[in-house]
C-alpha cells in the first residue's frame, strides 16, 4: 500500500534526527514537510530559498539514502518553497531588508573550530538555538580576519530558517542610513525599522566610536530592543573596554561610549584568537576540499606555516596557489607553492621594515597620547604603561637591543627596559584589555 509522502517524510525525519547534530536538525530539518512522491521523485516542502539551497547542496546524499532505505526505491529528492511558509503571516515572517546579503558559505556547518574559537562558536551557536536568552548580547571581538562576520551570517541563517525577523547591518551601514534619515526627515522611519526586528546583527561596531549621535541612537535602539527581550549579536576588533572612551568636563555626565560599553557587558563577551597551526591546516583542507582539489598534505602544511594571525590571507594565499599551479599546468606541490607565494611570504620591502620609531607611534596613537611623552618624565599610570607596551613591542618587532630601545624612550637604563619588557610578558595573557590592546598595535604595524 502507497504511504503519502508526508508520512514517510515523518520517518525520514525521525532517522535524519538521529543522523545529524541536534542545532543542525532544529535549522534546517524540523520545518520541513512531505509535499508528494510520484515517479520516484520526492518533494520535500522547505519555508524558504535559504533552507532549500543548503539541503540541496549540503545534505542531498544523505536525504536521499534515507528514503531509498524506507521506500526500497531508487529516489531522488526535490526541495521546493513550501506555499503555506511563504504567504503565513506574524510577527515572526522573513523580513527582506536592504543591505549586504548572507554568504551561503558563511554557516555553522562550514566554521572550523580550534582552541582559538571554540568558545565564540559555542556562543553563537547557543544564541542561534535560542535567541533572546542568557547571551544577550553576545559581543563577539578579535582581530580581522579571523571568522567574526562568519559566525554573525551564521547566526543570520539560522534566523532566516526559523523564520525570525532579523535584521543585519555593519555599522557603517547604520551609520549612513542614519545620516540620511536625519537629512530627510525620515528618522521616524528609521527607528522603526531597528527597533520593530525580533534580532538585530551589527558588524564592526567600533567603527561608530566618536560619531556622537550615532552612537546615542544606536544606543536607544539597543535600549528598545533588550527590554523587549530581542536578541542583538555585535562584532568588533576590540574589547568593549578598549574602545576609547568619550572626554567630558561635566561630572554629572557618563558619555555614550561609556554608557554603550557597559550594556556590551550585560550579556557574553568572547574573544576569538588567531588560529593556532593545527586550526590553519584543519581550515585549508576544509577549504581545499570545498574547491574539490586534491592538494597534498605537505603543501597545506607549507601555507599554513606561512600565514599565522589571518584566516582570509589564509584562504587567499590557498586560492593563490591553486591558480598558479593552473595557469603553469602542473601538479600542486611544495616549490609550486614556495614559487606562488614568493613575493607575498617571504619577501618585505625595505621601506616597510617595522623600526623603533614607527613602534612608538603606534603605540602613543593606540593610548591616544602624543609620541613626546613616552619619552618624557612622565610617571602617571597611563603613560607609564604605554611606555613600557612600546618597550616590549620594539624588543619583539625589531633587532634593538636593551640600550637601544632606552636611548630611543627618553634615555632610560637597559635595565629599566628588561624589567618592562619582562611585566608586560607576564601581564598579557592574564590581562583581556592590555592582550587587545597589543594585537591592536601589532595589526596596525
Amino acid at each position: 500500500m502507497e504511504r503519502p509522502a508526508q508520512q514517510i517524510w515523518e520517518t525520514a525525519l525521525g532517522e535524519l534526527q538521529i543522523q545529524v547534530n541536534k542545532p543542525n536538525y532544529r535549522t534546517w530539518l524540523e520545518k520541513t514537510v512531505g509535499l508528494s512522491y510520484q515517479d520516484n521523485q520526492f518533494v520535500v516542502g522547505v519555508p524558504n530559498t535559504f533552507v532549500a539551497e543548503y539541503l540541496d547542496k549540503n545534505q542531498r546524499s544523505l536525504i536521499e539514502k534515507t528514503l531509498i532505505g524506507l521506500t526500497g526505491r531508487d529516489t531522488k529528492v526535490l526541495f521546493q518553497v513550501n506555499s503555506r511558509h511563504q504567504n503565513s503571516s506574524g510577527s515572526h515572517s522573513v523580513r527582506e531588508e536592504p543591505g549586504p546579503r548572507f554568504n551561503p558559505k558563511y554557516t555553522f556547518d562550514s566554521f572550523v573550530t580550534g582552541s582559538c574559537n571554540r568558545l565564540a562558536y559555542a556562543a553563537a551557536l547557543g544564541v542561534a538555538e535560542n535567541p533572546g536568552g542568557s547571551h544577550n548580547p553576545l559581543f563577539i571581538y578579535g582581530g580581522p580576519g579571523l571568522g567574526k562576520t562568519h559566525l554573525l551570517q551564521a547566526i543570520g541563517h539560522a534566523a532566516l530558517a526559523n523564520h525570525i525577523q532579523v535584521l543585519y547591518v555593519s555599522s557603517e551601514q547604520f551609520t549612513n542610513e542614519f545620516i540620511k534619515a536625519i537629512q530627510e526627515r525620515k528618522t521616524e522611519e528609521f527607528r522603526n525599522k531597528y527597533r520593530s526586528v525580533d534580532m538585530l546583527l551589527i558588524d564592526d561596531i567600533h567603527f561608530i566610536t566618536g560619531k556622537e549621535q550615532t552612537e546615542e541612537s544606536f544606543f536607544h535602539t539597543f535600549n528598545e530592543l533588550h527590554n523587549n527581550n530581542r536578541q542583538i549579536v555585535i562584532t568588533s576588533d576590540r574589547s568593549p573596554k578598549a574602545m576609547p572612551a568619550g572626554k567630558t568636563k561635566r561630572r554629572d555626565y557618563v558619555p555614550v561610549e561609556a554608557r554603550l560599553c557597559s550594556r556590551f557587558e550585560w550579556g557574553l563577551i568572547v574573544h576569538i584568537q588567531p588560529p593556532d597551526f593545527e586550526t590553519r591546516l584543519a581550515i585549508l583542507q576544509a577549504k581545499a576540499k570545498q574547491r574539490e582539489q586534491g592538494i597534498t598534505l605537505d603543501v597545506l602544511e607549507f601555507i599554513a606555516q606561512r600565514i599565522q594571525q589571518n584566516i582570509r590571507e589564509l584562504e587567499g594565499n590557498l586560492n593563490r596557489v591553486i591558480a598558479y599551479a593552473k595557469l603553469l599546468k602542473a601538479l600542486i606541490t611544495p616549490e609550486i607553492a614556495a614559487q606562488a607565494l614568493e613575493d607575498i611570504a617571504t619577501k618585505r620591502p625595505q621601506d616597510a621594515s617595522i623600526t623603533p620609531a614607527l613602534v612608538i607611534e603606534a603605540v602613543a596613537d593606540s593610548f591616544q597620547l602624543a609620541t613626546k611623552d613616552l619619552k618624557s618624565r612622565k610617571r602617571d599610570k597611563e603613560t607609564a604603561l604605554a611606555r613600557q607596551v612600546a618597550m616590549y613591542l620594539i624588543r619583539q618587532e625589531t633587532n634593538s637591543s636593551l640600550a637601544q630601545i632606552g636611548r630611543e624612550l627618553g634615555g632610560r637604563e637597559p635595565i629599566t627596559v628588561s624589567s618592562a619588557c619582562e611585566k608586560i610578558a607576564n601581564t598579557i595573557n592574564s590581562n583581556a584589555y592590555l592582550h587587545q590592546k597589543i594585537l591592536d598595535i601589532r595589526q596596525s604595524l
